[in-house]
C-alpha cells in the first residue's frame, strides 16, 4: 500500500489519537508501514479493539475520492508529523492527525489571529470586523476565521482588503463550499492564504462539525476576537476552547441595549480583554508571537508592529477628510460639507481612522484629530 492512501485510512481510524499515532510513527516509521504491522503490534501500542478492527478490514474505507483532490495543484494533506503542521495546533491536545489544506501551506506557521462573530451582525459589528482585520494584516498578524456568513466573512474580506493573509478553516470537505454564498470568498482566500479542513473531501456539512472545527480556529491562532455574539452563539465555543488552549481572548464592547453584544459582554466579565482599538491586541500578542519556535508573520513584517497602525498610508479621500477634520471638534454633517464626500463614507473612514489613532471621538458624536 502507497504512504498516501495509507494515510487517508489513518485519519478516519476511530479512536486513533494524535499521541497514539506518534508512538505508532516512532515504532514503525511511517504510515505504510503502521497498516502492515499487524494487530499484534497494534496492540502492543494500546490501540482499541475498535481501532485494530478497522485497521485489520479486509475493505479498506473508500478514499479514492480524497486522492483525486490531492492530485490537483495547491491541493495538499498536512500530516501531524509534516514541518509544515502548524507548531500551535500541534501543541493543543486532540490535535487533528492531517489538515488538508488547498492554497499555500506555508501560511499555516504564520502568527494569526481569530476574529469570530454572528452571522447577523449589526453594520457596526461587520464594520469593526473587517477595519480591526485589514490594519492587523498591515501589521503583521494573519486572519484566521470559519467562512461563514456576518463577521467571518467580514473578517476575511478586511485581510484580503489589506493585502494581507487569511485562512478559512472549514466544517466540510474543502470540495465542498458552506454557505455557498461564500464561494467566490473561498476562491480568492485560496489566491492569498488557505482553506484548512480536518474533513477528507466529499464531506458534506453536518451540525456537529462546527463546533469541532471551532477548536482549530482557535488552535491555530494566539488569540482570538470576538466582534458580536448573542449568547450561547459558536463564537463563544470558539472562545471558550482558546481559554482552554491557553490562548488570548479579547472582546469588543457594544450597546448594552443590543442582544448581539451581551455574548461580548460575558466574556469581559469572565476575564478576556476589553478591546477598543488594534494596539491593544498587538501589544498583547507581538512578545508572545516573537517566542514561538516555527512562527512567523506575513510578508508586511518581520515582527508584529503594534506601533506600525499609525504608519498606514492614507489614501486620497482619507487624507481629504483628515484635513477637513483639522483639531476642532466636528460632527458627521460637518464633515460631509467641508470634504464633499458622502454621508457613509465618512462614517466608514471616521472608523479607521480612530483605529488608526489619528483621530478622537468624543460624545454627541463629534470627533477631534490627534496632534
Amino acid at each position: 500500500m502507497d504512504e498516501q492512501t495509507a494515510q487517508l485510512i489513518l485519519l478516519n481510524a476511530p479512536d486513533l489519537s494524535d499521541s497514539l499515532y506518534i508512538s505508532l510513527l516512532t515504532k514503525f516509521g511511517d504510515a505504510a508501514s503502521i497498516l502492515a504491522a499487524g494487530r499484534i503490534a497494534w496492540r502492543e501500542l494500546r490501540l482499541s479493539s475498535r481501532c485494530c478492527d478497522f485497521l485489520s478490514a479486509s475493505s479498506p474505507p473508500d478514499v479514492q475520492h480524497a486522492r483525486r483532490w490531492l492530485d490537483t495543484d495547491h491541493h495538499h494533506l498536512v500530516m501531524l508529523e509534516h514541518s509544515n503542521y502548524p507548531k500551535l495546533l500541534q501543541q493543543t491536545a486532540g490535535a487533528p492527525l492531517g489538515l488538508f489544506v488547498s492554497g499555500d501551506c506555508k501560511v499555516l506557521n504564520t502568527a494569526q489571529l481569530a476574529v469570530v462573530g454572528s452571522r447577523n451582525p449589526s453594520p457596526y459589528g461587520r464594520q469593526i470586523a473587517e477595519n480591526f482585520s485589514k490594519h492587523l494584516t498591515g501589521c503583521g498578524l494573519s486572519i484566521t476565521s470559519g467562512l461563514a456568513a456576518g463577521i467571518d466573512a467580514a473578517s476575511h474580506r478586511g485581510a484580503l482588503a489589506g493585502g494581507g493573509i487569511t485562512l478559512a478553516v472549514c466544517g466540510t470537505g474543502l470540495d465542498i463550499i458552506y454557505p455557498r454564498s461564500s464561494e467566490s470568498l473561498a476562491r480568492e482566500i485560496e489566491q492569498r492564504g488557505a482553506l484548512v479542513s480536518e474533513f477528507l473531501p466529499g464531506t458534506p456539512p453536518r451540525k456537529h462539525h462546527f463546533p469541532q472545527r471551532n477548536r482549530l480556529i482557535s488552535g491555530l491562532s494566539l488569540g482570538t476576537l470576538v466582534v458580536e455574539a448573542a449568547p450561547e452563539s459558536g463564537s463563544l465555543i470558539t472562545a471558550r476552547l482558546a481559554g482552554e488552549q491557553g490562548r488570548e481572548v479579547f472582546a469588543v464592547p457594544g450597546s448594552i441595549h443590543s442582544p448581539m453584544s451581551k455574548g461580548c459582554h460575558e466574556l469581559i466579565r469572565q476575564g478576556a480583554k476589553l478591546i477598543d482599538c488594534v494596539q491593544d491586541i498587538l501589544s498583547e500578542l507581538s512578545t508572545l508571537a516573537a517566542t514561538l519556535p516555527g512562527m512567523s508573520t506575513s510578508k508586511h513584517t518581520n515582527v508584529i508592529d503594534y506601533k506600525g497602525i499609525s504608519q498606514v498610508p492614507l489614501d486620497k479621500d482619507s487624507k481629504i477628510l483628515l484635513d477637513a477634520l483639522g483639531f476642532e471638534p466636528l460632527g458627521v454633517d460637518d464633515l460631509v460639507l467641508r470634504s464633499g464626500l458622502s454621508a457613509d463614507a465618512v462614517a466608514s473612514m471616521l472608523l479607521m481612522l480612530e483605529l488608526e489613532n489619528r483621530i478622537e471621538s468624543f460624545p454627541g458624536g463629534l470627533y477631534l484629530r490627534v496632534p
